[in-house]
């Protein structure tokens, strides 16, 4: 089964978070309990994870670590309460349907083109 699922790399910062309804949760069901990955034309990843009660975090190849809330937003995902600080203050991105394995091609909040994967597990 197919299911919408996002990509985004932060380097954000927090404004006000909140939690996911369960119809948002639902659109989301594939990236549960796997990760979805970015990867850099220069060989850097960030690894992400989303979890059905809202929570999001994300491991960047250099060992930052990021939390923050996700919640739907219409067609799009937006990350919100991101911690630590850092630059932007909110992070939208549009659904994209993906199932384990597949990639698209994306773009992380500075522009920056990467390739999205969904991989199976965490």
């Amino acid at each position: 089964m197919r299911v919408a699922v996002w990509i985004a790399v932060m380097l954000a910062a927090p404004t006000s978070a909140w939690a996911s309804s369960g119809r948002e949760a639902d659109a989301m069901s594939a990236a549960f309990g796997n990760t979805v990955v970015s990867y850099y034309a220069d060989g850097n990843w960030v690894k992400h994870w989303f979890d059905r009660d809202g929570a999001y975090s994300a491991l960047f190849s250099d060992g930052r670590r990021l939390t923050a809330r996700w919640a739907r937003e219409g067609d799009k995902v937006c990350l919100n309460g991101i911690r630590p600080r850092m630059i932007l203050s909110r992070f939208c991105t549009p659904l994209v349907d993906a199932s384990v394995g597949e990639s698209w091609p994306g773009r992380d909040p500075l522009g920056r083109r990467v390739r999205n994967e969904l991989i199976a597990g965490r």
